[in-house]
């Protein structure tokens, strides 16, 4: 898990600033450089998610290959591996989490529209609702499913889908948890996805493929030098030979 709290004494803590102090540090900087439309232009420059051949702004990021997803304070941010649904990252903020997944796209043609669409389907097929709006980063999918699906006494939970179509790929995150009804739970979510950058790569790749995701080489490293140890542990307790001086377990009788 890689992650920054308010003690955390690593190289980017200088930077873990709220995304709305960096937005409205580089509005003042505008508006005191460019007049007018200029200055409004820049700041809303400085919103993503981005593309790796974008110019985008500098900030802690973890590389996890097909995305680098930025570590904003009082974020946890883990990889998942699963093999029937294949990798997602998941950013965790108190009471919230946000579940993200890049995908390959057609150079010529977004495809957020077409999944929005095939995503409500499969909402209304287990017994939960949706409904389109507009948010901070276009069209979005507000839903309600089953708590616990084939169990109609457990109620229902708030789940919300985002997505942006880049060139050549497409983001998407699903928020549960407060971040799902509460705006204000959002905001450090909504940061951390304004802020991704997408490494799609040149190789072909089928439309809707997702993205290779991996652990940074530190972490990979050391979960190989840790999963090396275990096993040699194993091996030596099997081969270690018993000491023939040493006193074996002994009972006292009492009568």
């Amino acid at each position: 898990m890689f992650g920054r709290r308010r003690s955390a004494s690593d190289r980017g803590r200088n930077r873990g600033r709220d995304l709305g102090d960096e937005v409205m540090a580089a509005e003042e900087a505008a508006a005191d450089e460019v007049p007018g439309d200029q200055a409004e232009d820049d700041a809303a420059s400085k919103v993503g998610p981005w593309d790796a051949a974008d110019t985008y702004p500098e900030m802690a990021r973890v590389d996890l290959g097909g995305l680098q997803v930025p570590v904003l304070e009082g974020t946890d941010i883990q990889l998942v591996f699963a093999e029937q649904h294949g990798a997602w990252v998941t950013v965790r903020h108190q009471l919230s989490e946000m579940q993200l997944q890049a995908f390959a796209a057609p150079k010529r043609a977004g495809i957020w529209s077409e999944v929005r669409g095939e995503i409500a389907a499969e909402i209304a097929g287990a017994g939960g609702q949706s409904a389109e709006r507009e948010g901070p980063f276009g069209t979005e999918l507000l839903a309600q499913v089953p708590a616990e699906p084939g169990n109609p006494a457990a109620g229902i939970r708030p789940i919300r889908f985002i997505g942006v179509d880049g060139p050549r790929w497409f983001l998407r995150g699903l928020l549960a948890g407060a971040a799902a009804a509460d705006p204000a739970a959002a905001v450090p979510l909504e940061a951390v996805f304004s802020q991704i950058v997408v490494v799609r790569g040149e190789h072909p790749m089928p439309p809707r493929d997702l993205l290779e995701l991996r652990l940074p080489a530190e972490a990979a490293a050391a979960l190989e030098e840790q999963a090396k140890a275990q096993q040699e542990a194993e091996q030596n307790k099997f081969t270690q030979s018993p000491d023939p001086f040493e006193r074996g377990p002994e009972m006292t009788e009492t009568r």
